[in-house]
């Protein structure tokens, strides 16, 4: 057994991201099976993933043999430059990248690289690490910490639902009104073959509150602006497709017939977009709001669904 003593610039660090930092070439699929088998103690107790660490933790880890780290691809040179390029605020401890969709926010999973991959490449010696994360296919306001104590301060934050989110997305369907709360628990789950999936569950699920605010209809179709009360899964992609209006462009939780209605605008990804962010950058400071710019290719599709509702 190898028993690890947590520094104090790693309390507040989530166990998984902590280990990853400490079981340089071990694969990620294995440390979270490791965690799931309760092979990883805490101060002797068993751990999830997502727990916190504090300063002066004893992190028990079993024997393992450590792979020989193999070449690993570096980020291209157009990836980091276009990262550098889609910087939205930035100060000494913090800043915020406008993440283009179709690129994940780190890499694993036969995904060698990802955002937080490529800025730290293009930014040797800084201490990088994602504050939150947003699906491959989403595009949008990502906060990342520059400073372990500025990350400990944001996930103080994210619990304390100080951070305020607002997204952005086409739904195929109608709201029940202007304004939509859906308060529905959500479950992950995991289908044959590895798939992750993410569904309504009302007693083995997490809670889960969306609001949804009616921008403009086309149809039988509404752009919406999201406030997301809680940071589960999928959830809002899950809760969109349970009041009968999914994501457009959503594969995973849409029905057939919606992946035809977006392919007739042309919608090549997912419609959905990380417009806003609203957080404290330090401990006094006043809050900031920073906005992403909805994507051009995205605001085309928008253009498109107000032609077609008006030539019906």
């Amino acid at each position: 057994m190898r028993h690890l003593r947590v520094a104090a610039a790693a309390s507040g660090q989530r166990v998984d991201n902590y280990l990853m930092t400490q079981l340089k070439g071990v694969p990620r699929s294995l440390v979270y099976r490791l965690l799931r088998r309760g092979e990883v103690r805490v101060n002797k107790g068993r751990v999830k993933p997502h727990q916190r660490l504090q300063a002066g933790d004893d992190v028990r880890l079993p024997p393992m043999r450590t792979a020989a780290k193999t070449e690993q691809a570096a980020p291209p040179a157009g990836l980091r430059a276009e990262l550098a390029g889609r910087v939205l605020f930035e100060d000494e401890r913090v800043l915020v990248l406008d993440k283009p969709a179709g690129v994940a926010v780190h890499g694993g999973s036969g995904v060698a690289y990802g955002v937080i991959e490529a800025l730290r490449a293009a930014r040797p010696g800084q201490d990088l690490e994602l504050v939150h994360r947003l699906d491959r296919e989403t595009s949008g306001c990502l906060l990342i910490a520059k400073r372990r104590s500025a990350l400990r301060h944001l996930h103080a934050q994210l619990r304390d639902g100080a951070v305020g989110k607002r997204y952005q997305a086409l739904l195929l369907g109608p709201l029940a009104g202007a304004v939509q709360r859906v308060d529905l628990p959500l479950a992950k789950s995991q289908l044959q073959g590895g798939e992750r999936m993410v569904q309504v569950d009302s007693r083995a699920g997490k809670p889960a509150l969306t609001v949804l605010r009616r921008v403009a209809a086309y149809g039988g179709m509404t752009l919406v602006d999201i406030d997301l009360h809680t940071g589960r899964t999928h959830q809002i992609r899950v809760h969109a497709a349970a009041i009968g209006a999914p994501v457009a462009g959503d594969d995973k939780y849409g029905r057939p017939e919606h992946r035809a209605l977006a392919r007739e605008l042309g919608l090549k990804r997912l419609f959905l977009h990380a417009a806003e962010l609203r957080f404290r950058p330090r401990e006094e400071a006043p809050a900031v709001a920073v906005r992403a710019p909805l994507p051009a290719a995205l605001a085309a599709v928008v253009q498109r669904a107000e032609e077609q509702a008006r030539a019906l």
